[in-house]
């Protein structure tokens, strides 16, 4: 196992940033949850708080219960996410996952606000803390995945999450 871990490794990292065990890395990663931590709450408080704002906007019924256990289950995948790719040593192709996720976030947060001109609740968090943290995230972890198809595929990965949430969104938090 040792081997395959070893061969994925060398692979996916360039052997010259050798920064997956980097204490900066390490922190970098934990900034994900924290920041998920509080745009949660910013949805939650912000304004009429996002289920009321979603029904209003879209007329999309969620219960403030069923948007508290999605951005729950959100909140423990990203976190796992992080801790799973720190032992199988794929941290930053995790991290410009995490990064195209909280960019693409920023921006359907920000269109909606500049398409509407009303604050939407997670807007805030996402402009001054998601867009810069996936942004800088994207720029710093490029040059660590030598297969540059890789990084790519890693940001096509962040953006499929998005679509999921969105439909999951739409559908009022419903998976069936």
């Amino acid at each position: 196992m040792d081997d395959l871990n070893e061969s994925v490794s060398s692979r996916t990292m360039n052997p010259t940033s050798m920064g997956i065990y980097d204490r900066s890395i390490i922190f970098w990663s934990w900034l994900f949850p924290l920041s998920y931590l509080i745009h949660i709450a910013e949805e939650y408080w912000g304004g009429e708080g996002y289920p009321a704002y979603i029904f209003r906007l879209r007329g999309v019924h969620m219960s403030t219960g069923r948007f508290l256990a999605a951005q729950s289950v959100g909140f423990i995948l990203v976190t796992i996410g992080v801790i799973v790719a720190r032992r199988l040593k794929f941290l930053p192709m995790m991290l410009v996952i995490l990064g195209s996720v909280v960019v693409v976030n920023a921006l359907t947060h920000t269109v909606t606000a500049l398409s509407t001109f009303i604050y939407g609740p997670g807007l805030f968090s996402s402009i001054f803390v998601w867009g810069p943290l996936g942004i800088a995230t994207l720029i710093r972890f490029k040059s660590m995945i030598d297969d540059q198809r890789q990084y790519w595929i890693a940001i096509a990965i962040g953006i499929g999450i998005n679509v999921v949430v969105g439909i999951l969104t739409m559908r009022g938090g419903r998976v069936v």
